[in-house]
């Protein structure tokens, strides 16, 4: 009796447990169902603390704003945010969004195809991910909408005391807001220890609100949510310091909220107080035009107003000032030196600048880069063609902070910012101008030299530069002169204090406008007159002179060749010369390697003088003003008549010569031919068919002799 009771009961076990997995396996194998959204998809709008979901193509438009840089504000639209941060491309896919605590500055990023737009402050936020599941978490198939026509109750008025508590817990200090008043005269305070970056607190939420979150363009007053159990992630980095740096901090305070925006949290507190004392139901908008209120919320607090927020399309491009076609970046300080109002002002001669420039398509380009311990790209060339979009760009820059490295800054500029992607035009002058508060904290000589190199217009302009009792932390004595495109004073400027800052708009524009005088733009590829002198007698052969011209073509495409920059001019010589094409014949590269190409062997005898007296006159006398001459002249025999006279005529006239011999040429003759120190500027080789060891010496010797040009 007991074996089949437990022989049963063992059946019913078996059974039971095979009915189990059965249905464990249905439970896994069935496939989580993905919520498709919309583009314009707010995370503010969607209920759900952590959902998956799947954006469709085509969210990569302008008119999907985004707020921030990896978090960001949750009134962004969601696959816009989620293509700025390269989860997805504009094709669409499948994204998991976790919402956070709202952050005390959003910053604005050009990135992936889509520019995200700077804000002060937002009360929530959110991330963006890969659309894996995380473990242990259950995703709604079916998202949950807060209804646009839903209203929240009514607060009642906070007293002043309150507002006043308020912003002290947002971490707002008196002693920075008493510094934004006095005009932050404080002079530079000595930095022996790194100054600690403000704390940051993400709070990722887990229960669901009770309540509608809303558009920050509605007048929906703010909405009140169940207590949250939150799990808080503290993110501080220390400012970089240099051992024995003393470096000037001035107004960083002491607050949570980022230094960039203390100022703002109390005007904006100040405001709110004003409205709700008002019994205005509204959220917050732009300056008051009231008499008291006139000045809490200048445009230059880089306050978000509504206005802001829901920016307007971009303007037409504009065709901008023709006389002044240059390709202008300037270098923004961000440091912590500069302190919160002279970053302010600061940007408002940056806009005056972009006012005075006349920004267009067919003038001048305006990008901005700002360097703090790191540089960055604001925006570059191509970001925006009008002086409007341009100076409302600039209002919205929030501050790095950091050092002053702006060494590291030059180099990023050369490596990175004039390039065709980034909207650079090849044939207007490029030019940086590096704003710096007192003094660099890195080495700019090196950097500088190389951008020189690369034909960038170097312009400093210091403000309250270091005074005697300051010159032993500078770290690079005479940094201007060393990084500068030339010592002459034109290219640096020299403010004494932040607050003149304004009355160098005009010098400065008139200066980075006159394209005569950018004189760095030239570079050693770009800006000579090269004249080939080539031996077409018997002795050389069909064989070799095709050699021959060759090596004219290899060294011919090592160069910069326009109507402005360089230009290229050949004659061939036996007994006697012929122009083969001149300076002015063609314009491009392509058809100057397709003349060398054509040109027919001639054969005869070698008459070396007179090829070089010849080329003087047919050539170089035809040569612009503001061109280096260079002549290369290649034999493979003694000449038959004299070749010193005529070189040095040549020589007198300005004419940099170059000699390469071949085969049975004298050595004598090259050294005579060749500018001193000839040794420098002659070559001889055995054989046609090792000519072309001769490209990359011959072209590094051109460029080393023309960076060795004095700067003043």
């Amino acid at each position: 009796m007991k074996a089949s009771i437990i022989v049963i009961f063992f059946g019913v076990f078996l059974t039971c447990t095979y009915a189990a997995k059965e249905a464990t396996k249905k439970i896994k194998k069935a496939k989580l169902y993905v919520p498709q959204i919309d583009c314009d998809a707010k995370a503010g709008k969607i209920i759900n603390p952590e959902f998956i979901a799947k954006c469709p193509p085509g969210c990569q438009d302008v008119k999907y704003r985004v707020y921030g840089t990896d978090i960001y504000a949750s009134f962004s639209s969601v696959c816009g945010a989620a293509i700025h941060s390269g989860i997805i491309d504009n094709t669409g896919g499948k994204i998991l969004v976790q919402k956070v605590a709202g952050h005390a500055g959003y910053r604005g990023s050009f990135s992936n195809g889509v520019r995200s737009l700077s804000l002060p402050r937002w009360r929530e936020s959110f991330l963006v991910s890969e659309g894996k599941p995380r473990k242990g978490v259950t995703y709604p198939s079916t998202l949950e909408y807060s209804s646009s026509k839903s209203t929240a109750v009514k607060p009642e008025p906070k007293k002043p005391e309150q507002d006043l508590k308020a912003l002290k817990s947002a971490g707002t200090s008196n002693t920075s807001e008493k510094a934004l008043e006095q005009g932050d005269t404080g002079r530079k305070v000595d930095q022996t220890s790194p100054v600690p970056t403000p704390t940051i607190q993400l709070a990722t939420t887990t229960p669901t609100p009770t309540s509608t979150t809303t558009d920050p363009f509605t007048t929906t007053p703010k909405p009140t949510t169940t207590p949250a159990t939150t799990r808080t992630t503290t993110a501080a980095a220390a400012v970089k310091s240099r051992p024995g740096l003393q470096h000037r901090v001035r107004d960083t305070g002491s607050s949570s909220v980022h230094p960039a925006y203390s100022s703002v949290a109390a005007a904006a507190s100040r405001q709110v107080q004003a409205a709700q004392g008002r019994g205005l139901n509204t959220a917050f908008r732009g300056p008051s035009t009231s008499t008291n209120n006139r000045n809490i919320l200048r445009p230059s607090t880089g306050f978000a107003s509504k206005e802001d927020l829901n920016p307007k399309p971009l303007e037409a491009t504009s065709q901008g000032n023709p006389s002044c076609k240059v390709d202008l970046s300037f270098l923004m300080d961000g440091s912590w030196s500069i302190g919160k109002r002279r970053f302010q002002l600061q940007k408002q001669f940056l806009s005056n600048v972009a006012q005075a420039l006349g920004i267009g398509s067919a003038g001048p380009l305006m990008g901005i880069v700002q360097y703090g311990d790191d540089p960055s790209t604001e925006f570059n060339l191509k970001t925006y063609a009008n002086p409007k979009d341009l100076r409302n760009a600039i209002e919205k820059i929030p501050q790095k902070g950091g050092l002053s490295n702006v060494g590291k800054a030059l180099s990023f500029v050369n490596k990175n910012f004039f390039s065709d992607a980034n909207g650079n035009r090849g044939g207007a002058p490029n030019v940086v101008v590096v704003m710096v508060d007192g003094w660099p904290t890195d080495r700019v000589e090196e950097a500088s030299r190389l951008a020189r190199e690369s034909g960038i217009n170097i312009f400093f302009v210091t403000i309250e530069a270091a005074a005697e009792n300051e010159k032993q932390n500078v770290i690079e004595p005479n940094f201007v002169d060393k990084a500068v495109c030339r010592t002459n004073g034109f290219y640096s400027i020299s403010v004494p204090s932040w607050f003149g800052l304004h009355k160098i708009v005009q010098p400065l524009v008139k200066r980075v406008c006159d394209t005569d005088r950018l004189v760095c733009s030239k570079t050693c590829l770009n800006s000579a007159d090269i004249g080939f002198v080539i031996d077409g007698s018997s002795s050389v052969g069909t064989g070799n002179f095709r050699t021959v011209l060759q090596f004219v073509a290899n060294i011919s495409k090592e160069f910069e060749i326009s109507d402005t920059d360089t230009r290229i001019g050949a004659v061939q010589y036996t007994y006697e010369q012929r122009l083969e094409f001149s300076f002015d014949k063609y314009s491009t590269k392509q058809d100057v390697l397709s003349a060398i190409k054509r040109i027919s062997y001639w054969s005869g005898g070698t008459s070396t003088g007179a090829a070089i007296s010849y080329t003087s006159e047919q050539l170089f006398t035809k040569s612009k003003p503001n061109k280096r001459k260079i002549m290369i002249l290649i034999t493979d025999g003694r000449s038959y008549d004299d070749v010193r006279v005529p070189a040095m005529t040549a020589h007198q006239n300005g004419v940099i010569a170059y000699s390469i011999g071949v085969a049975w040429a004298a050595e004598d003759e090259l050294e005579a031919i060749a500018t001193d120190p000839d040794k420098e500027h002659s070559f001889f080789v055995d054989e046609f068919d090792n000519l072309y060891q001769f490209v990359n010496p011959l072209i590094q010797n051109i460029c080393t002799e023309f960076n060795s040009q004095p700067r003043n």
